[in-house]
């Protein structure tokens, strides 16, 4: 989460995006892997009415890179995946691009009046640190337990009925 929401136009960024490899970077998002990141995502929102939403995409379309950089394609996402259209404004988009090794969450405006932007960004840094020592799933799953958490701090159910507003499982744009 960055406060400044304008990238600014960048030729090394939209060139990273064309010379991107998938298959050398998301060797670690196996079936296995992305069902384990979907189970992590409905533990997550048990206990609580938010709703947390999880993309992962290898990199930014090339059409938009020039102009676009991941705070700006995340909140995007956010909207074409109507993160935002959950009753209570309380969904969370956790938003990876494989190649600009960058993380973003993007929180609708209901649990964005509970906590700050820098919170949200000492997750997301803390998750990019595991991401840079090899452990991208594990650091994912952590975050995913993390997101959860702050939403039950301000969204608390006692007895949660396992209502689902927006899909569980994990979105990989390649």
């Amino acid at each position: 989460m960055a406060e400044n929401n304008t990238a600014h136009p960048s030729f090394a960024r939209w060139w990273r995006q064309v010379l991107f490899v998938p298959l050398m970077h998301s060797k670690w998002l196996t079936v296995a892997a992305k069902a384990r990141l979907t189970a992590k995502v409905t533990s997550a929102e048990r206990g609580h009415r938010g709703e947390v939403f999880l993309i992962i995409e290898n990199h930014l379309p090339i059409q938009q890179a020039y102009h676009m950089g991941c705070r700006e394609r995340a909140i995007d996402l956010f909207s074409e995946y109507r993160v935002w259209d959950t009753e209570e404004n309380t969904g969370v988009l956790v938003y990876v691009n494989i190649c600009e090794h960058s993380l973003e969450i993007v929180a609708d405006r209901g649990i964005s009046a509970h906590v700050s932007p820098t919170v949200w960004r000492a997750m997301c840094d803390k998750a990019v640190a595991g991401i840079a020592n090899q452990k991208t799933e594990e650091s994912l799953l952590e975050l995913l337990d993390e997101v959860g958490q702050v939403l039950r701090q301000y969204y608390h159910l006692e007895h949660d009925p396992a209502g689902n507003e927006l899909s569980d499982t994990v979105v990989y744009l390649k």
